[in-house]
């Protein structure tokens, strides 16, 4: 049970922590709150649904070979929208959290209009990429949920990886840290800006594709994954890498355990609570920083 336990919160906080990476990435770098970032989420999962659907009618392709092309297509649309996003609004509200909030809003509202518009309403199932299950210590997992999660870990691991390694990690880690000083230093902010923004949205693509074959899609999804990413943000802490990652996989450990031995809507109770808790106590969240 306990290998159950910890298998069933690897897989749902795995993607719980990519979506939520880009997310606090954005208020680091940026000091945005993107409303928005959910609905990239969506767009990526609906437009990759709806291209793996249409693919495999028209072309005698291998499903993998199906989905990976459907996956980089939504990637590519979903970062053009974001890059639109950047330069003509969020750009304008840097550090505006009253803003950038209310310009997220609209954004959200329009991408979620023009998805609805665009592909319907109605939920799309989409068959697992892989069949069969996997047996770890005993506890049992699908192997597309196994192999989701560990890609969604590696993509976490990446992007952890970069920010500490790479030249432009180094620059949005500066900027997040002090944007002035890291200015003085010949930083170019605005356009460090936009990369964080563009990682970010990226991110939260890549987390609304791997979705795809794992839940029902529609053109709401990414409200869900949104909410549950402001009470992983609360907990770990807004801007904080570290956070994110302690922050979605406690989440995930909540609706396991929680679920598992009362009620789901139970766990959702467990949660709230424990926000409630942190905005009392810690309002800084984990790893934040007390204002």
């Amino acid at each position: 049970m306990l290998a159950q336990l910890l298998i069933n919160t690897l897989q749902i906080g795995a993607l719980y922590v990519l979506f939520s990476l880009g997310f606090t990435l954005v208020f680091g770098v940026m000091k945005v709150i993107n409303m928005a970032h959910g609905e990239f989420f969506a767009a990526a999962a609906v437009v990759t649904s709806f291209l793996v659907g249409l693919m495999t009618m028209q072309l005698a392709l291998p499903s993998w070979l199906v989905y990976l092309a459907a996956s980089i297509i939504a990637a590519i649309v979903v970062c053009i929208i974001g890059a639109l996003v950047y330069l003509f609004g969020i750009r304008f509200y840097i550090k505006d959290l009253v803003g950038s909030f209310i310009l997220s809003v609209g954004v959200l509202l329009v991408i979620q209009g023009a998805v609805l518009q665009g592909f319907g309403g109605a939920p799309r199932i989409v068959p697992p990429i892989f069949d069969g299950t996997t047996e770890i210590f005993g506890a049992r997992i699908t192997t597309n949920r196994l192999v989701i999660s560990l890609a969604a870990l590696l993509i976490t691991f990446a992007t952890y990886l970069a920010l500490q390694a790479t030249r432009w990690g180094k620059a949005l880690r500066a900027v997040a840290e002090d944007a002035e000083a890291a200015t003085l230093q010949g930083i170019p902010r605005r356009r460090v800006s936009f990369v964080g923004f563009m990682i970010a949205t990226l991110l939260a693509a890549l987390a609304g594709i791997l979705t795809i074959s794992l839940a029902p899609i529609t053109p709401a999804i990414g409200e869900e994954y949104l909410i549950k990413s402001f009470i992983i943000v609360i907990i770990g802490g807004l801007g904080s890498i570290p956070g994110a990652v302690i922050g979605g996989f406690s989440i995930a450990l909540i609706e396991s355990v929680v679920g598992a031995y009362w009620d789901p809507s139970i766990a959702t109770i467990v949660m709230f609570a424990l926000v409630i808790a942190f905005l009392i106590f810690r309002p800084q969240g984990i790893f934040g920083r007390a204002a």
